[in-house]
């Protein structure tokens, strides 16, 4: 944008991005001019994902899934390339090109991976467990993670519930004595879980489902998770225990139900066993998050009565484990979603994943993307072009670093979840600032730059059905641009800076400032047919009459330096600045 000459400068010449988002702050700070703003999403480009790629996406799997889910990726019409022993620099090639990375627990997905992936949308588990997958550096690069969370839950909760059983009952050790030519009768006693007490560490999916299965054996129900509420346990008919030692020291039985996470990785160790003295412990979950070693101690001194393990923290497990070597502790090699129902599932629901990222729909499961309700997703969908417009247009009409941005929600829209439409707002602030800003790491982008996001809604519109505003500030001056919806998905500019417009925001566009004078709007025109510039459309605002007006034209084509420099030589023209969004290279080229 540029002014005329000789008054108070507000906003400066064509700058460089660095010196609107600087790494260090050196001189002033400014916004960059003529980048390419899509305002209409085309196919191609992504609300949750990474860079735009091309229609046919290649997905790479680097661990085993059902046909099934391979099938619908082929139908959908993308490349599908399988490679079970890939790791290393050989994974690093080949995840160069694919847009879709899908893995189970056997590749590590790491910085490593994100950074030569640069194509990569999104990387599908096909389970639950994303401990193998780098979720920052996945959300830093602009990366979809989303796992497969209800497929296999009724799976693994059976399993546990079978592990229950199998170490109450000693079922695999009288087995095993059988076969061996034992009738080993009187040497097992089992123990009954009705009217017994059992403790739920985690009270996910799957522990959620094994609290309803055991509660109908007649099991009493204590649950122990920080992030769930007491209305929640109650639902279960389960109490809730704000700690863990006391948790295990009321149950008979221990089921742990947690992810594996930093805060979570050995937390039960020697002292917490001790709280759960004569009972059992069972461990479907994750590897790492019980102290096998201590377990493997606890159960062979007596201080509990069994355990059973179906994840371990080195898998496979080791032919030294300690936990092999105590006859009461049981264990199966990772089988809790070996289910053939399971993992058909899984692969459906991972590749569904993955075929609704490709077409721009909302990842239901996406564990580092806002996400909407799939039936909600079509009310909102419209109004995520809509704020991301209103976001490009804001961060270019306003000089220096900014410092805030509010996104407002007024009349039908202000019922619905916008999560996902703010998200879209700040990547329209941000995009010509990093390579890869999308949904996925905007908000990240705006807290790591300490940046404050403010989100507002009400039910109250003067003029329209839905409108939503996006409000950039600097730290002193601040620009709102405000969007809504004619006839359908048609998006229109309603309001810039208070100004009242009606502009399609497409192509080349150039919004002038000026006196409200005779001649001005005919000035403009002029100079701009003078250097070759037609005007597609015009949308005229004013203060008052007589005041300051604002004017937004459709033009098509980019404006020569020449043309500007002319209009600012003109007193009655305050400012110009060009804007370029979606369909500019289209338009030009007719």
């Amino acid at each position: 944008m540029k002014r005329r000459p000789g008054g108070p400068v507000r906003r400066v010449e064509r700058l460089s991005t660095n010196e609107l988002f600087p790494v260090e702050t050196k001189g002033e700070d400014a916004h960059e001019h003529g980048s390419s703003w899509p305002a209409k999403r085309r196919d191609e480009e992504r609300v949750n994902l990474a860079p735009p790629v091309d229609t046919d996406m290649k997905v790479l799997v680097t661990d085993p899934i059902a046909d099934a889910g391979l099938d619908r990726l082929r139908d959908a019409g993308h490349e599908v390339e399988t490679d079970y022993d890939v790791d290393g620099d050989a994974l690093l090639d080949a995840v160069r090109d694919v847009h879709a990375l899908i893995v189970r627990s056997g590749t590590d997905v790491n910085e490593a991976v994100f950074e030569a992936a640069t194509e990569l949308v999104i990387v599908g588990r096909a389970g639950i467990g994303v401990d193998n997958i780098d979720i920052e550096a996945a959300t830093d690069h602009g990366v979809i993670v989303a796992n497969a969370p209800e497929g296999n839950v009724r799976a693994a909760a059976e399993h546990t519930v079978a592990m229950t059983f199998a170490v109450a009952r000693s079922i695999p050790q009288a087995h095993g004595r059988l076969v061996a030519g034992e009738w080993a009768k009187g040497e097992f006693l089992g123990t009954e879980v009705n009217n017994k007490t059992l403790t739920v560490v985690g009270l996910g999916r799957v522990g959620q489902e094994v609290a309803k299965r055991l509660d109908s054996l007649g099991m009493d129900l204590v649950v122990y998770d920080p992030y769930i509420s007491e209305e929640r346990a109650d639902r279960l008919g389960a109490e809730l225990v704000d700690d863990l030692h006391e948790a295990l020291g009321r149950g008979d039985f221990a089921t742990v139900h947690t992810p594996l996470l930093p805060e979570t990785e050995g937390m039960i160790g020697e002292d917490e066993l001790a709280q759960l003295e004569g009972g059992y412990l069972i461990n479907c979950a994750r590897g790492g998050i019980v102290d096998e070693d201590a377990l493997a101690a606890a159960v062979g001194d007596g201080v509990l009565a069994g355990a059973a393990l179906d994840s371990f923290a080195e898998e496979p497990l080791p032919d030294d484990s300690p936990l092999l070597d105590v006859e009461e502790i049981v264990v199966t090699p990772h089988l809790g979603a070996s289910t053939e129902a399971a993992q058909e599932n899984v692969a459906v629901d991972t590749a569904e994943a993955v075929i609704s990222a490709f077409n721009d729909e909302p990842v239901l499961t996406a564990l580092n993307a806002p996400s909407v309700d799939e039936t909600a997703f079509p009310r909102i969908k419209p109004y995520i072009n809509v704020a991301e417009t209103a976001g490009k247009v804001a961060a270019q009409l306003l000089d220096g670093r900014i410092t805030a941005v509010e996104t407002s929600y007024e009349g039908d829209i202000a019922e619905e979840d916008v999560e996902l439409v703010t998200a879209s707002a700040l990547k329209g602030v941000f995009e010509p600032l990093e390579w890869q800003v999308n949904a996925v790491n905007a908000p990240r982008l705006a807290e790591e730059r300490g940046i404050e996001v403010t989100e507002s809604k009400t039910r109250q519109t003067d003029d329209f059905q839905s409108l939503v505003r996006v409000t950039v500030h600097n730290g002193e001056d601040s620009i709102a641009v405000e969007g809504t919806l004619f006839a359908g998905e048609d998006a229109r500019i309603v309001r810039i800076d208070g100004f009242r417009v009606d502009a399609v925001p497409y192509g080349h566009m150039l919004v002038a400032r000026n006196t409200d004078e005779p001649g001005v709007i005919g000035l403009i025109g002029t100079v701009l047919g003078d250097h070759g510039v037609n005007i597609a459309g015009m949308f005229n605002g004013r203060e008052t009459q007589g005041g300051e007006a604002l004017t937004v034209y459709n033009l098509d084509h980019d404006v020569p330096d020449a043309a500007v420099e002319t209009l600012l030589e003109d007193d009655r023209i305050v400012e110009v600045t060009e804007i370029t969004l979606d369909g500019a290279d289209e338009r030009q080229a007719e």
